[in-house]
């Protein structure tokens, strides 16, 4: 074969590969950015779409991201591409601090509450045998409370720092001569 690897890659360096990409994170961000920014759209209408994408990363109702985001931007006037690239914010990494951080907020803003205080077993096991009506007082209302202003101030976040960088963006890209935009 003409394009065959000289030493075939074993399984742990394709697991170290799918845990860290040889170039690093980073990289995948940026291009990532760099999408959004030559999306095709005013720049208000792809901040909104990257506002609408991270409210819906700070809420609690993971499968349902890009979907609450493409109905928000599309309520909004925003752009759906952007605001579905966007709700990536969400992922494996920053999952626990969003949930963690909306339990506690919910917490602070609902004040104390009076009932039986589940323990960390019988939590797990309402989990396990989808007891979900009965976790919805004591862990889901606070987190739904707690998200909201954590959604609201992500969006207002996002939607500032993806104005101008998309602002900035296209002015630059305005500005350069045409034979120089093929180049970049």
């Amino acid at each position: 074969m003409l394009f065959r690897r000289r030493k075939p890659v074993t399984i742990s360096e394709r697991l170290r590969v799918f845990l860290w990409p040889r170039k690093g994170f980073a990289r995948g961000l940026r291009y990532i950015g760099l999408r959004i920014l030559r999306l095709k759209s005013s720049p208000h209408s792809i901040a909104v779409g990257v506002a609408a994408g991270a409210a819906s990363s700070f809420t609690p109702f993971f499968g349902f991201h890009i979907v609450l985001a493409v109905l928000l931007a599309s309520l909004f006037s925003g752009n759906l591409i952007a605001a579905a690239v966007t709700t990536a914010l969400a992922n494996p990494i920053t999952i626990p601090v969003i949930l963690t951080a909306s339990y506690e907020l919910g917490t602070v803003l609902m004040g104390p509450q009076l009932g039986p205080i589940i323990g960390n077993a019988e939590l797990t096991r309402m989990i396990e045998h989808l007891e979900l009506d009965r976790l919805w007082g004591p862990v889901f209302k606070p987190m739904l409370i707690g998200s909201l202003p954590l959604s609201i101030t992500g969006a207002l976040i996002f939607y500032a720092l993806a104005y101008q960088a998309v602002r900035l963006f296209q002015q630059r890209r305005r500005r350069k001569p045409s034979h120089e935009i093929g180049q970049s």
